[in-house]
């Protein structure tokens, strides 16, 4: 069985373009995504409408709330039988706790992981919500938290995937957005970086959106990247 280390990012406004984006795709070559987006806009029937097209689903909804409530939306995620999910590590131990007994109990357990920084945001946003110090400080602090809570792993900059790597260990799944091919206009991501790079710092797996979705030929701009990937 192939395992894909491209997760495309299915950010559109509705199913329909969803899924005619999916159907320019190889699911030999990459998962996809749903987001906020999406999901809200057509609910469950997106998943289950991208998984019947022969993807898995990573279901990006990044929970964030009380404990129980979590837990009972991750089951919610669990026997859509997504392949993926995550929360928010700014959750707390609580809250992750609960998401990974959630996650465990599932017939199907899917891989879950946790936001740590958002990759648009720098030491200045950071600074405005009341966390000090560089983004890769607290995407270490809370990265570690996600481990000791029994998740899989975590979503961040691939700038700080080497450092990951090495605390925590070559089992732990780091997935990285922002990723940009060196021709490709960074949008408004702050962290970014190219497909080679990013894999040679350690992520497990890359999540592109733009630089594929809206790509006059998906197909080859998904297998380009690829074969950026394979060549490094």
């Amino acid at each position: 069985m192939t395992d894909p280390k491209i997760i495309v990012a299915l950010d559109f406004p509705s199913l329909t373009q969803a899924q005619a984006l999916a159907r320019r795709l190889d699911p030999q070559l990459c998962r996809l995504k749903i987001g906020k987006e999406l999901f809200t806009a057509s609910g469950p029937a997106s998943v289950e409408a991208i998984q019947a097209e022969g993807f898995d689903v990573f279901l990006d909804l990044k929970f964030h709330d009380i404990p129980n409530t979590v837990a009972s939306a991750v089951r919610a995620a669990t026997r859509l039988g997504v392949w993926m999910l995550n929360v928010h590590a700014l959750g707390g131990r609580a809250m992750l706790s609960a998401a990974a007994e959630a996650a465990e109990q599932a017939q199907r357990r899917p891989r879950l992981i946790a936001v740590t920084v958002l990759t648009s945001m720098g030491a200045g946003e950071l600074a405005e919500v009341g966390i000090e110090g560089s983004p890769e400080a607290a995407v270490m602090r809370l990265a570690g938290l996600a481990q000791s809570c029994g998740l899989d792993g975590v979503v961040c900059s691939a700038r700080e995937a080497k450092g990951l790597r090495e605390k925590l260990g070559g089992a732990f799944c780091l997935v990285t957005p922002g990723i940009r091919p060196a021709e490709a206009d960074a949008g408004d991501q702050v962290r970014t970086m190219t497909p080679a790079q990013a894999m040679a710092n350690g992520a497990s797996y890359l999540v592109v959106g733009r630089p594929v979705t809206q790509a006059a030929d998906p197909l080859e701009a998904l297998r380009a990247i690829h074969r950026q990937i394979i060549q490094s």
